[in-house]
């Protein structure tokens, strides 16, 4: 047990008080985080209810929570009475507070108050509706992570209309892959950013873009670059469209709770990516309940996520606001220099400071210490990959009395399956528990629950932030097909995971990526994990190789500089892999590689690695 909080920081949790509220209102006793979380799966309508009423969520609920629907993949209709609109809840409180702090790698910072962000929203209502867009139509952002994101999904949003982001560094191709199934009617861009230091002019394949979407009816630019340089045939910067709108009153075209918000994108690393439509209401009150009860993100702090708009996190992220907490965005390198992130999250004070496992990998390798002065910091999340071992170690080691929330869900339902309990303690290496409301269980081949080892991620229906299903995919085939084809009634995520004895969950890797060796399953994350603990070695990334006369298990590693895989090193990789694991977690093969091939938000791709040994081209290296 790395950590435990303290009596007073229990009692001050708003899961505490959530779990008094449910004693209090259902007459029931619930002694601890367990028993809140099998009860919230076994009464749905009545918990999900609880969520919405603690949260105060601001729409019309209605009498009835869910209601059967066979007609429908999900099984279960939520909150079929609701009205309520995704804008208008991150809008609310006091217009005075501090809602957004925006900063960019070559230094510009910016701050908004509520009643200043809501002014920025109210333009961008005003500009999406002078361009005849209505509830329902799709408005795409090509945009870096800044208040224009945040603002015009917003204002698209107040009008019911669909959100959907990629991030700057994607190419032409990419977003056209993304964007073009969706017929969108405008589209937000910035024309270039700075990353690394350097800076990427994005005018040239903005001009593809929008010939490659024949349904545009308007574009707008954010400039970041440069606002003297010429724009491609029909796209328009910012400022001026606003100064050529009237302005308008901020107000909400409230919906119904499943209307579309956003449609998000799978990483595509078998093929295109699919288009995942995610509703109002379930994603509200998933990011409601994880941010307030799995988090402890309250009102009037600060929270910040490293992430880019091509990634769910952002959305993830920016749903703090309904929290009533300020959200801290950041575009740009988060390792040039090192201290960055850490010097941002310190001068800003934040309660929450969020980044991915293979940022916290780094520090750990290159002993990065915690920034002075940083008094306000109570959690730190970690996401992305499996966090390891040793990177537990360096966050307590480094931050100390923090609660470190190990987070895993996915795009595909836009929040957690496990995450984080500030009521409850942190062991080393694992993930505290599974998120409230989510039916998680491991299940074995034959669709059997697994009491102990490693499984397949299930989690039975219904939960509220299931998507409303794929765009363009009729009678739901693609849907059925991706997530329930393996266990009928049942989702199954794609993750190889294991159950631990303290009610918590270790991550073993993907399952589409888990090996079988001699008829044995091996989970990516467990070579891993051994490996990059030696000296030297910074990475690695395993595969499973079924050529003739030339099968079995596939080791790469990443060294450091001027490190050579000589025969002392090899033996050391076996040795540590033969003692802390077994003898067939050892690569019959081991190879050192200058680098590996990583979706855009950092997750190594050892489906493409697997398809480049077998002779075969990558589906997908956008």
């Amino acid at each position: 047990m790395l950590w435990r909080p303290s009596s007073k920081r229990v009692a001050a949790a708003q899961l505490t008080k959530f779990r008094a509220h449910i004693e209090r209102e259902h007459g029931v006793e619930l002694r601890d985080y367990a028993a809140l979380h099998r009860w919230s799966v076994e009464h749905p309508s009545e918990f999900w209810s609880a969520v919405w009423e603690f949260a105060e969520v601001v729409g019309e609920r209605g009498g009835v929570a869910l209601v059967p629907a066979p007609e429908r993949l999900q099984t279960v209709r939520w909150f079929p009475e609701a009205r309520l609109n995704f804008a208008e809840n991150l809008l609310r409180g006091d217009g005075a507070r501090l809602a957004a702090v925006a900063e960019r790698e070559g230094g510009e910072r910016c701050a908004w108050t509520l009643t200043e962000l809501r002014e920025q929203v109210a333009r961008w209502r005003a500009a999406l509706r002078a361009a005849g867009v209505q509830s329902g139509e799709r408005v795409v952002g090509w945009v870096g992570n800044g208040v224009e994101a945040l603002a015009a999904m917003l204002g698209a949003a107040s009008l019911g209309a669909v959100w959907a982001s990629c991030s700057p560094d994607f190419g032409a191709r990419g977003v056209l892959d993304r964007f073009e199934p969706l017929a969108p009617a405008v589209l937000v861009a910035v024309d270039g950013y700075i990353y690394g230091g350097k800076r990427f002019d994005l005018r040239e394949k903005l001009g593809e873009v929008l010939a490659g979407l024949p349904s545009l009816r308007a574009t707008f630019v954010a400039p970041w670059l440069d606002r003297e340089a010429p724009l491609p045939h029909g796209a328009r910067w910012i400022d001026e469209v606003f100064a050529a709108t009237p302005r308008e009153p901020l107000t909400f075209e409230r919906t119904p709770f499943d209307h579309p918000l956003y449609v998000m994108f799978s990483s595509g690393t078998t093929g295109k990516p699919k288009c995942i439509v995610h509703g109002v209401g379930g994603t509200l009150l998933q990011h409601l309940k994880e941010h307030r009860l799995q988090c402890d993100i309250r009102a009037g702090e600060r929270v910040f996520f490293h992430t880019t708009c091509g990634w769910m996190m952002w959305n993830w992220l920016v749903s703090a606001l309904a929290s009533e907490a300020a959200v801290v965005l950041y575009d740009g390198h988060p390792l040039a220099p090192r201290e960055r992130l850490l010097e941002l999250g310190a001068r800003e004070q934040v309660a929450f400071f969020g980044v991915s496992a293979k940022y916290l990998d780094v520090l750990r390798e290159e002993r990065v210490a915690r920034r002075a002065g940083w008094a306000a910091l109570r959690t730190i999340a970690s996401t992305g990959s499996v966090l390891a071992p040793e990177s537990f170690d360096y966050v307590y080691a480094s931050f100390g009395d923090v609660q470190l929330a190990s987070i895993s869900g996915g795009t595909d339902i836009l929040s957690c399956f496990v995450g984080g309990d500030p009521t409850g303690p942190v062991w080393r290496g694992e993930i505290q528990a599974a998120g409230l409301g989510m039916d998680v269980d491991v299940f074995d081949d034959n669709g059997q629950s697994l009491a102990s080892g490693a499984g397949e991620l299930v989690c039975r229906p219904p939960f509220p932030s299931m998507p409303l299903g794929l765009w363009n995919d009729p009678g739901d085939e693609r849907f059925r097909s991706s997530y329930f084809e393996s266990y009928p009634g049942v989702w199954r995520h794609g993750d190889w995971i294991e159950r631990t004895a303290h009610g918590g969950f270790v991550i073993r890797g993907r399952s589409d990526a888990t090996l079988n060796v001699h008829g044995v399953r091996i989970g990516t994350a467990e070579i891993y994990s051994t490996v990059e603990r030696i000296d030297g070695v910074l990475e690695a990334l395993a595969v499973e190789s079924t050529l003739q006369r030339r099968e079995g298990l596939v080791l790469f590693v990443r060294l450091r500089e001027g490190l050579a895989l000589d025969d002392a090193l090899r033996r050391r990789i076996a040795e540590e892999l033969r003692q802390r694991m077994s003898p067939r977690h050892v690569p019959r093969y081991l190879f050192a590689a200058p680098d590996f091939p990583r979706t855009r938000n950092g997750k190594l791709s050892e489906v493409a690695v697997r398809e480049l040994l077998h002779g075969r081209r990558p589906r997908n290296v956008e």
